[in-house]
């Protein structure tokens, strides 16, 4: 007779189960490694629009982002988000960090020129590398480096103006007029050069010196823009929306299980059902670990929908399991209705998957305004999906069969057990309807 524990056995041979233990593993250690980036609802943080001010081609588009990212990170901004919004905007999510203190960063276009008595004599296309602030006191300044052929221009323009003012702008303003270095006006090209200045105090020096070196460093716009919006969320009201996210999790999971207990009233097919939910929902967290997904309120629904879809596919797979009474032949029937409804899931997860893609793709291509929100759940609920009818579904298919249906060398000693008894009562019946019979006609007589 075969076991429960030979039968748990030959399940967890399966390529599948061994397949989903694995993908459990991974998905727990990515977690662990890479940590869930939260988005702004759940960590706080801004969102600033920015509007370019005419529409741009793609390849103008991508330098915008690339700059605008580059800027931001040189800041010293690490959780930072970029992306495009049609052809004329630009999005900027930044976790952590209100909008007052970026704003000058992104909003500025980044045009850098050094004047010597009105000629032109370098400018930030020039600039290879660009080294750290310093600040002395009151005083900042951020060394760079030009190229040769920059030094060797800049040389030109410099040849025997010492003592002349070296007047250096960013965006046409005056940022700082150095007097040139007699070393540097004998026509001998140098690459290292420097900006420099002077503030009030020692922070609007240090704050100075890094918004100098920033913009320096990522380059200048290609396009002017000017900031359209600003959303922006505390850290508190953050952890506010992180708690309430987690309570409707925990609640959605407890409602499944008290629905699954009611129709059900069988661990051995309520605990599979949680543990397949359980399932999905550390798989989809681990791919949001590795891929850098933010977590916000809508990614968090589109889970928490998917895996009420995971759960209610398991409940047709177990009714047409359990539509037959007939032991005759289980094994196969269970084949039989295991494979239609896996017809009914399929055909469930296609018209789900076709209905979200619509709506992740507008989202990818309008930005986070508007529909541009439900991205986040419109991805997360078809990762879900997906993850549910290659993964999960089908380790929970061969539960069923594994553990729901006898096995063959089960059923034929079951068979002997039971088909020697008839046998006994059907032979002693036949000599007791005999001996009455018997009986009746010798009354009779």
């Amino acid at each position: 007779m075969v076991t429960i524990r030979e039968a748990t056995k030959q399940f967890l041979k399966r390529p599948r189960t061994i397949i989903l233990i694995v993908l459990l593993i991974a998905s727990v250690a990515a977690v662990a490694g890479f940590g869930l980036q939260e988005g702004l609802d759940l960590a706080g943080g801004s969102m600033i629009q920015l509007h370019l001010d005419e529409p741009v081609d793609q390849d103008t588009m991508t330098t915008v982002t690339a700059v605008l990212d580059k800027r931001l990170n040189a800041f010293g901004i690490s959780d930072v988000k970029v992306r495009q919004s049609g052809d004329q905007d630009v999005i900027v999510e930044i976790a952590g960090i209100q909008p007052e203190e970026v704003k000058n960063i992104i909003s500025t276009p980044g045009k850098f020129e050094a004047k010597i008595n009105g000629e032109t004599a370098l400018s930030g296309s020039d600039i290879t590398s660009v080294s750290a602030a310093e600040v002395t006191g009151t005083q900042w300044k951020v060394p760079f480096t030009v190229s040769t052929e920059a030094a060797n221009k800049f040389a030109e323009v410099a040849k025997g103006q010492a003592g002349a003012s070296v007047e250096m702008y960013l965006d046409d303003e005056l940022i700082s007029s150095p007097q040139l270095d007699a070393g540097l006006a004998n026509g001998v090209g140098s690459t290292e050069i420097e900006v420099s200045g002077g503030e009030q105090s020692k922070e609007e020096a240090q704050e100075k010196a890094t918004e100098i070196h920033t913009v320096l460093e990522s380059g200048a716009l290609p396009v002017k823009l000017s900031i359209s919006g600003v959303n922006s969320v505390s850290a508190e009201l953050g952890s506010q929306f992180e708690t309430g996210a987690l309570i409707a999790g925990v609640l959605a999971l407890l409602a499944i299980v008290i629905v699954v207990t009611i129709k059900y009233r069988s661990p051995s097919l309520i605990i599979p059902i949680i543990v397949t939910s359980l399932s999905e929902l550390v798989i989809i967290l681990g791919f949001a670990a590795v891929t850098h997904w933010n977590l916000d309120l809508s990614a968090i629904a589109g889970i928490i929908a998917s895996i009420g879809t995971g759960v209610d596919d398991q409940i047709v797979m177990t009714d047409e399991v359990l539509a037959r009474q007939d032991k005759s032949n289980r094994k196969n029937i269970v084949k039989t209705r295991i494979k239609d409804a896996f017809f009914i899931v399929y055909a469930s997860a296609g018209t789900l998957i076709a209905a979200m893609l619509p709506l992740a793709y507008i989202g990818f291509s309008r930005g986070a305004t508007g529909i541009g929100m439900l991205t986040g759940f419109a991805v997360t609920t078809v990762v879900g999906v997906i993850v549910g009818i290659f993964i999960t579904r089908p380790v929970f298919a061969d539960y069923m069969e594994t553990f729901l249906v006898k096995s063959p060398k089960q059923k034929m000693m079951s068979g002997k057990t039971t088909t020697s008894k008839p046998k006994k009562n059907k032979k002693k019946g036949r000599k007791t309807i005999a001996r009455e019979e018997a009986e009746k006609n010798k009354n009779r007589r």
